[in-house]
């Protein structure tokens, strides 16, 4: 199958920067966007203990790419592509 998505990190023209996650595809309802959910643990000094945490991010996802349900994914941070999506999918780890 051929990419033709202007969108996709490596067939398109989509440069990516900044923050870069791996996580676990939880919705792909949405057309060409996957919510993908990280994990992170976060240190909290009054109590002296780590606090674990997850976050929902919104990223694109390129039709060569095509990420299902219960993937992990590396997700990159790019330029704004709507209201919510500033991240794209740039690997499959674990299908």
């Amino acid at each position: 199958m051929e990419c033709r998505d202007t969108r996709c990190p490596t067939h398109g023209g989509l440069k990516y920067r900044g923050m870069q996650f791996e996580g676990l595809v939880v919705s792909d309802k949405a057309k060409r966007t996957v919510i993908v959910e990280v994990d992170y643990t976060r240190y909290v000094y009054k109590y002296e203990r780590s606090l674990r945490k997850r976050s929902r991010i919104p990223a694109h996802n390129p039709e060569c790419m095509n990420v299902k349900l219960n993937d992990i994914v590396n997700i990159a941070e790019t330029r704004r592509l709507s209201k919510t999506k500033s991240f794209v999918v740039t690997g499959v780890v674990k299908k």
